[in-house]
């Protein structure tokens, strides 16, 4: 990336990088206590993760860092574990760090990214616009200075109505939130200025200079905890070991699902291609990263990595910038954001959640697919309703589906002449297609595999049955067929006995030479004879002619 780099980049990666700074301390903080460990190991699994993701991930857009998702199953491990001793509970978070590092690498150099490769372009707005949709609501309560515990979108929107009935908003912190947000909004137009910087900077200086802190009630970030992270194996008791696996498993695979397809969605919206495989590895390394210095288990950022997209990052260097500037606030300024408020924070969230919704492209999709639109809107409600992680296996399983059944009942068809185009074709379609007598050419358009071999069988004796001529061979235009299992294997065997039985005989003509190698491997030549192939559908028919002293002129 650095060859490639250039200079007036540099500013827009440095101000991405002072604007994510302001994000990366309350969040890092918030998500530590979350966790079960003390609010400055949130800081340090900020800071050592993004370096080590500059050195080896692949995304120029991606912001790790601490993550909801993750903060459940980390309490989970470290609370019955640690007894209340911090000090134990961070040795303890930062070995499922390890763990869960060693499988993402493992992941990465086994090749899994292909995960990625199941979801279509509908399934990646879908995601994406339950993510901007889960994270707009979340930080909304923040908006109007009420605290809800988050449960999901539904449950935080029925119970910031019943604080807002209750009169528990606080006005002038939503003015300053709502004021945040509108001059964001405003300056987002000059791409020159940077406008989410300039309002952060303009909330922090109105509410430390009229004191809306004390006077207001307005909730401000407060003091930074000090200090910089060092080299600490963690060394667990081995009592300890079986859970800290388990559990580091077990956030392995929350943080590569999360992260292999928010990656992939960004690099689909920026268009610069991500090697998911390297993804993986580089998610690995930060989280390996933070293990061995003082930090716990981190994630892809869905609220954080907008943030950076909005600001105007450019490259990897804005993380870089943004864990420079954590450590500069721990050594020399933990008192600069002390008047940040939490509703500006907010509606910085809020302004770049609102650029990661989809609704344009989405209404081209209705309007020529809706069946995938459709897939989209379930996908979206997965995410909105499920969380980030379930909403992933729905799209996933759906994706599946939606492949399988495209192989499950494809598309097939009988072939003849047509009288001024070469080659065969549908005869379905060409309705004056002229038939070679007593031949019948049978086009199947998807792999032979275990869903579909029974319904092949099937077609072909049914097209066979309703031949206008008594049929004396069947050829199938196999060039469509790129692949068979051992059912369909066996099937064609006895559909050949079947034909065979019947006076027909089985040929094929354009089968791919890793089709014919299956083929073999399976046995299925040894029964149906060695010599049933044809190269093109038309020496397929010239041999039947010849053969059988046909006189039918193609």
């Amino acid at each position: 990336m650095l060859r490639q780099y250039q200079p007036g980049w540099l500013p827009k990666d440095l101000v991405a990088g002072l604007v994510l700074t302001t994000m990366l301390v309350p969040v890092g903080i918030a998500y530590a206590e979350a966790s079960g460990v003390p609010g400055i190991y949130g800081l340090y699994a900020t800071i050592v993760p993004l370096l080590a993701y500059a050195l080896f991930g692949p995304s120029r857009i991606l912001v790790l860092g601490p993550d909801s998702a993750l903060a459940a199953i980390i309490l989970a491990v470290v609370l019955p574990l640690s007894g209340g001793d911090p000090v134990r509970a961070i040795t303890i978070a930062s070995a499922m760090a390890l763990v869960s590092g060693l499988v993402c690498i493992g992941a990465g150099l086994l090749r899994l990214g292909f995960i990625t490769e199941l979801l279509s372009k509908p399934i990646r707005y879908g995601y994406m616009n339950g993510i901007a949709f889960t994270v707009l609501i979340s930080q909304t309560p923040k908006l109007f200075g009420v605290s809800v515990d988050s449960a999901g979108p539904l449950r935080d929107i029925l119970a910031l109505t019943k604080a807002l009935m209750a009169g528990q908003a606080n006005w002038t912190a939503f003015a300053v939130g709502a004021g945040t947000l509108a001059l964001i909004l405003l300056l987002k137009r000059f791409e020159r200025v940077p406008g989410i910087l300039v309002a952060v900077v303009v909330a922090t200086l109105v509410v430390g200079g009229l004191d809306l802190g004390d006077t207001h009630n307005v909730k401000v970030l407060g003091a930074v905890p000090e200090g910089l992270p060092s080299f600490a194996f963690p060394w667990l008791q081995p009592g300890d070991l079986v859970t800290v696996l388990v559990g580091g498993f077990a956030v392995a695979l929350v943080s590569f699902a999360d992260t292999s397809v928010l990656s992939r969605a960004y690099a689909a919206k920026t268009r610069t291609p991500v090697d998911p495989n390297q993804e993986m590895v580089g998610l690995g390394a930060a989280n390996l990263a933070a293990g061995l210095f003082q930090g716990f288990p981190i994630s892809s950022s869905s609220s954080r990595t907008p943030v950076a997209e909005a600001a105007g990052s450019r490259t990897q260097l804005t993380g870089v910038f943004g864990a420079l500037g954590v450590s500069l606030l721990l050594l020399l300024a933990p008192a600069l954001l002390r008047n940040l408020p939490n509703s500006a924070l907010a509606a910085v969230v809020i302004a770049a959640a609102i650029g990661l919704f989809e609704f344009k492209d989405l209404g081209r999709i209705y309007r020529i697919q809706q069946w995938e639109f459709w897939l989209s809107f379930t996908c979206f409600v997965g995410v909105a309703v499920l969380g980030a992680v379930p909403g992933i296996g729905l799209a996933v399983v759906v994706a599946v589906i939606e492949f399988l059944w495209d192989g499950w009942r494809p598309h097939y068809a009988v072939l003849g002449r047509v009288d001024g185009i070469r080659g065969y074709h549908d005869v379905s379609r060409y309705p004056l297609a002229r038939c070679v007598p007593g031949l019948l050419l049978f086009r199947w358009d998807a792999p032979l595999f275990f869903a579909n071999a029974e319904l092949f069988q099937n077609c072909i004796l049914d097209a066979v049955a309703q031949s206008q001529t008594p049929v004396r061979r069947v050829v199938v235009a196999a060039e469509p067929v790129t692949s068979v299992d051992v059912t369909s294997a066996d099937m064609l065997v006895e559909l050949e006995q079947s034909l065979r039985s019947a006076g027909i005989s089985l040929r094929f003509a354009e089968m791919k030479d890793p089709v014919k190698d299956k083929l073999l491997r399976l046995e299925v030549l040894e029964h149906i004879g060695a010599e049933v192939f044809h190269p093109t559908v038309g020496a397929a028919v010239d041999a039947y002619l010849d053969e059988h002293g046909v006189d039918w002129t193609p």
